[in-house]
């Protein structure tokens, strides 16, 4: 079982002071290693269908609205799931949410925790972000927080740091969250671009209401 996450937004609190309104973490999960070869492939298809580069990245917010649509239609076929936390950091009131690694840390223990009873030996695979300390942190952190130590098959077996400039998968992540976070932060898409994945979600959580 492989299980990619990103994230769109920011966890900063200041709010109307350039800090995103809605902090949004996704995972992608497959439980079948070979469908994920098989999208990880798809995605490369893309881009020569959309003209670009081999060594292009796909980005949400880089992309425009063709590409986006091109791309999440193309992989709506493909055998994953998502699950995705958005923070509504409006109503947020604990101290902690001060603090963005804490902030980060806490968002990936809530999605994970919604789809916790699927997870059996999961590796996880993160961008590679922030400094080489908060990613042992980040590691550690997940596997004890998620794993149940009386269970005899661990929910988490392993937690890689990867490049997403080099990894498709975190990519597809990437792109998934962009258009959950799009569907909350605007309502001009006609149809929004979560639709077209609609077939492939778990669970949304927005949180606090």
């Amino acid at each position: 079982m492989l299980v990619f996450i990103d994230e769109s937004g920011d966890p900063g609190m200041k709010l109307g002071k350039g800090s995103s309104e809605f902090f949004v973490i996704t995972l992608v999960i497959f439980n079948d290693n070979d469908e994920a070869a098989r999208s990880d492939e798809e995605i490369c298809n893309i881009r020569n269908e959309l003209g670009l580069s081999p060594s292009s990245e796909f980005k949400f917010n880089k992309l425009n609205d063709k590409g986006r649509r091109h791309f999440l239609t193309s992989v709506s076929s493909h055998r994953f799931t998502y699950y995705s936390v958005v923070i509504n950091k409006a109503k947020l009131t604990g101290k902690g949410f001060g603090f963005k690694e804490s902030f980060y840390k806490y968002a990936c223990q809530m999605a994970l925790n919604n789809c916790r009873k699927y997870l059996k030996e999961a590796t996880i695979v993160i961008d590679g972000s922030g400094s080489r300390e908060f990613r042992q942190q980040l590691q550690t952190y997940i596997k004890g927080k998620i794993n149940d130590e009386n269970d005899v098959r661990a929910c988490i077996k392993k937690v890689k740091i990867e490049d997403s400039k080099k990894n498709n998968l975190l990519q597809l992540a990437d792109m998934v969250c962009g258009a959950v976070a799009r569907f909350y932060t605007s309502n001009k898409d006609n149809p929004p671009y979560q639709m077209l994945i609609k077939q492939r979600e778990g669970y949304v959580q927005f949180w606090p209401k």
